[in-house]
């Protein structure tokens, strides 16, 4: 249960099995190709987007899809794995008992954890192809290109996810 085995895992399993129903961002609305880059906002002064930008985006998106469905995947086999094993606790003492669960609890958060950027991803995925991408969620404004290539979930522009850390 180690945490190297899941950042490096590049299965591409397309069926997350979680008890969360995930659709594929993509598989109906406009792939990469069909979005034009002048339709997504950009904060002044900041260059327009180029077709190639979207694209490399968009396979950023894609890949991050199939990354984060994986290691679902291989979390909740850890899971399983460790709640079959909780049940055969005979010899063992108080703290075999609780890393146990200390371990089931860890593979517990880290699944939910992906499961949460599974539905970012997916999300901003949809945004892209659809409408939506690129704009604030609170003020409507650009949320800026720049923050967009460092991290593509971006919903909030710089000024609006400051003022919800500080709430």
């Amino acid at each position: 249960m180690s945490t190297a085995r899941r950042k490096t895992s590049t299965g591409t399993g397309h069926a997350a099995a979680t008890s969360r129903t995930h659709v594929a961002a993509g598989s109906g609305a406009r792939g990469a190709e069909s979005v034009d880059p002048a339709e997504l906002p950009v904060r002044p002064g900041e260059e327009p987007w180029t077709s190639a930008e979207v694209t490399e985006l968009h396979a950023e998106l894609e890949t991050d899809l199939h990354r984060l469905r994986a290691e679902i995947e291989a979390a909740e086999a850890a899971i399983a794995g460790l709640m079959r094993d909780s049940n055969d606790g005979a010899g063992d003492d108080q703290v075999d008992a609780g890393t146990k669960n200390i371990n089931r609890e860890s593979e517990l958060s880290l699944a939910n954890n992906a499961r949460d950027s599974l539905a970012q991803t997916e999300r901003a995925l949809g945004r892209l192809e659809g409408v939506g991408f690129g704009l604030c969620e609170s003020c409507g404004q650009p949320v800026g290109k720049a923050r967009l290539q460092a991290f593509p979930r971006a919903t909030l522009c710089v000024s609006c996810k400051a003022k919800q850390e500080r709430r």
